[in-house]
Parts: structure tokens; sequence; C-alpha cells
């Protein structure tokens, strides 16, 4: 195991993001948030959240189709839907229902409290780990429509060939291992349980709190 847990992986991804101060961390819900939250305090940055959804083939969730994200993004992986037969009218149903499971976080998460400033900020973009990279490509890629000043891409662990992807898409990305016996983010942390959204709405809500000023 590389980790103990989500909080372990985001105190050793911070380390790697030193050179950062006060930077924008946008944790992916659930699971990424956590590590995200880890990065944000240690670097002193805003927390918040960029949900994103799979579109996961209808008998293997777990694998990617491609994912959406706000602004209307959506990732498809043309190659993979033709060679599984996967027809239109099926993809546009998986598409409205994942849709409407990201409007439904975002008001969980969020309320209506407005996105965070983009434009001209160092934007780290963390999750728990990248399998396919479907998720993180979407989510680079609504973060770019709002220009940011820098755009980080910041994992604990990934396939390399995933990460190879998300490196065309990023101005930097950071990740602390690359396993090439990787099958799956779970594998490579002793506790892996599924991040509810309580703990995510928990932990904004920390990430909200003012900050002790250190003693004189």
């Amino acid at each position: 195991m590389l980790f103990r847990d989500r909080q372990d992986a985001g105190w050793q991804l911070a380390n790697a993001l030193h050179d950062y101060h006060q930077p924008l961390v946008l944790g992916l819900p659930r699971g990424g948030v956590p590590v995200a939250f880890e990065v944000a305090q240690a670097l002193g940055g805003e927390l918040d959240v960029l949900v994103v959804r799979k579109l996961g083939v209808p008998w293997h969730p777990e694998l990617a189709m491609g994912a959406i994200a706000g602004n209307g993004i959506c990732i498809l992986n043309h190659e993979l839907i033709a060679r599984l037969g996967i027809g239109k009218e099926r993809l546009n149903a998986i598409i409205a229902d994942e849709t409407r499971e990201l409007q439904r976080r975002e008001l969980a998460y969020r309320g209506h409290r407005p996105p965070p400033r983009i434009t001209g900020r160092s934007v780290i973009v963390v999750d728990d780990g990248l399998a396919t990279g479907a998720t993180m490509q979407a989510a680079v890629e609504a973060v770019r429509k709002d220009a940011p000043g820098e755009l980080v891409v910041a994992v604990p662990v990934a396939a390399a060939d995933s990460l190879a992807a998300i490196d065309r898409f990023a101005d930097r990305v950071v990740c602390l291992h690359a396993p090439r016996d990787f099958m799956a983010v779970g594998q490579w942390y002793q506790t892996f349980g599924q991040t509810s959204d309580e703990e995510v709405i928990a932990l904004l809500a920390r990430a909200a709190l003012p900050r002790s000023s250190p003693p004189p």
C-alpha cells in the first residue's frame, strides 16, 4: 500500500505542491475532496468542489466510456462506445441520468453559493487517483473555459497511460506514483471506503471557517 487513507494521500500530495501559495484547490467529489481538503489546508488555499460525473458502461459501470462536467462539457470515448455497440439512444439516456445527478450534487454541496473565481488564478484540481482519466479530462476542460492563470492536476496515484493523456491538457501534472501494475485506485490505499455526501459537505464547511492566526 502507498497510502494509509485519503488524508495521508493529501498530506503527501501537499508536500509535492509546496511551491504554491494560497491556490484554489478543486476536489472531484466524492473521493477527491478529502485529499483536496488536506492540500488546501497545507497550502493556505481555498477549497471548493468541481462536480464531474463518469459515464459508465451500462453492464460495467466502473468502466468509463466518457464523463460530463459543468458548462456543458461532455467527453466521450467514441472508439469504446462503437466497439461495445452502445447506441445513441442508450448513450443519451445515460448522459441525461448523470446530468441530473451532477445537478443534484452541485446543489447539495454548494447550495446557492456561487462558484469560485477561476480567471487568472493558480488552480489545482485534485482527485484520489486516476484510472481511465475521463473524469479528470472533463474537469480540466471545464476549468480551462474560465481562463485560469495556471491549471495543475494533482493526484496521489495514477495509471501511467492516463497520466500521459492528462498531461496534454493541464499546464502541470503532479503525481506521486504511477505503478506499472496499476489495476484500480483503491488497491494503493490501506483504507478506501466510499466518501459520503455528508463528509464532502462537512469538509467544505470546515474549509470555509476562518483560519486562526499563528501566535506572535
